[in-house]
Formats: C-alpha cells, sequence, structure tokens
C-alpha cells in the first residue's frame, strides 16, 4: 500500500537522504569490521548464499544467513506497522524509524561496553539486530513510492542514471535526485570506513542519530 508523506516532496526526499547516508555508515561497518556481510543491503548476501557448495571461499555463510533473516524479519514489522498505523502518517513513519534507533542505540550500548564483541559468535547478535532495522527502514521508505530512495539499494537507481541519460537518447530527468542518492551513501560509507579505524560503537550510534533526525523531520517537518 502507498501512503501519502505528511511532508512536501522536498523535505521527504532530505529525509530519505537521511537515511540512505546511514546506510552507507552501518553497511561499511558490517562489511569491514563484522566480516564482509551487509546488514542493509540484501543482494550481496544472496549472492554470497549462492556460495554454499563451494568450500574456502572466505565467506561467512551462516552471517550472510543470519543478515537476510533478520531483514526479512524486520520488513514483515515493517508491513505490520504500515497496515495498522498507515492511516496516520506522521504517527505510523515516527513510529517505525523510532523502533530502528532504539536498535540501534541498544546495538550501540551493547558493543561499546563489550557485551557484544565483533569476532565472534556474538557478532551474529550484531548482524541480526541491525539488519532487522534497516529492514523496517526499507519497508518503511518504499511506501512513499520513490523508486530511487528506498534507501537502500541503488542498482536500479544507477541503471536508471544510465537508461535515462542524454547519452542514451533520453532527457536526463531525474537525474539530479539520482547522482544525489549515490553519492549520499557513498558519503555515509566513506565516513564510516574513516571512523571505523577507530571506533566501532560510537558510529552505530551515530547512525542511530541520523536516523533521529529523519524521523524528527518526519514528525514534525
Amino acid at each position: 500500500m502507498a501512503v501519502t508523506s505528511p511532508l512536501s516532496q522536498r523535505r521527504t526526499v532530505v529525509a530519505l537522504l537521511l537515511l540512505t547516508f546511514a546506510t552507507g555508515l552501518i553497511d561499511a561497518i558490517s562489511v569491514l569490521v563484522l566480516g564482509r556481510v551487509f546488514v542493509a543491503n540484501m543482494t550481496g548476501n544472496a549472492i554470497f548464499l549462492g556460495f554454499v557448495f563451494v568450500a574456502h571461499t572466505g565467506i561467512d555463510l551462516t552471517a550472510a544467513a543470519v543478515a537476510v533473516g533478520g531483514f526479512l524479519l524486520g520488513a514483515i514489522i515493517g508491513g505490520r506497522l504500515v497496515r495498522a498505523l498507515g492511516q496516520r502518517p506522521r504517527t505510523w513513519v515516527t513510529t517505525a524509524l523510532g523502533i530502528e534507533v532504539a536498535l540501534l542505540l541498544i546495538l550501540a550500548a551493547l558493543a561499546g561496553f563489550g557485551v557484544l564483541r565483533y569476532h565472534d559468535a556474538s557478532k551474529l547478535i550484531l548482524i541480526v539486530g541491525l539488519a532487522v532495522a534497516f529492514g523496517v527502514q526499507n519497508s518503511t521508505a518504499r511506501q512513499f513510492g520513490i523508486q530511487e530512495l528506498y534507501t537502500t539499494v541503488l542498482t536500479s537507481t544507477i541503471a536508471g542514471i544510465g537508461l535515462d541519460s542524454r547519452l542514451a537518447g533520453g532527457t536526463g530527468a531525474r537525474e539530479r535526485l539520482r547522482y544525489g542518492v549515490v553519492v549520499t551513501m557513498i558519503g555515509g560509507a566513506m565516513v564510516s570506513a574513516t571512523l571505523t579505524r577507530v571506533v566501532v560503537a560510537p558510529v552505530i550510534a551515530l547512525t542511530a542519530a541520523v536516523v533521529a533526525v529523519s524521523l524528527l523531520l518526519f514528525r514534525y517537518g
């Protein structure tokens, strides 16, 4: 079901770009720190699971499977929320993003205090928690119907840049938005890759703060 955003088109785009930036932040952590697994972009994990019968790939298939399962659970939660609260868009979207923020802050605290570690079996809890959070995010963002801003995927956005480009005989429609989405996610990954050389849990908390700004924009914008 499609939901009309409680914000203007421009502010909706800004709020969703913030969530896209959060995706770059968190997927950089999952790839660089948690062992070559994605918690927000599931395409890579689906490919990894195709390696199940190939030995010595260096890919943690358990982590990939846990991430896919967590993301699916998050999407189910997001679907339940939109069906229950979609008639009240501000309440719905802030509830969904509030769940995401809460999950991220809990995981940041558990990792920061050493309850969850990045290189043993307890990292699976981090992976599944992060995947649930971004499953909720994706299933929420896609309700606004802006294909470029599902916030966790770029494949169709990059394809759209080429398909509608003047080189392909197109008009370049939505070019600025699409480039903005790509640059935003790359920017998030760059910030996270830089910071995770020094700290990890604070970057998860930073991601929660970015999502919280988007939440506040949806709530009060």
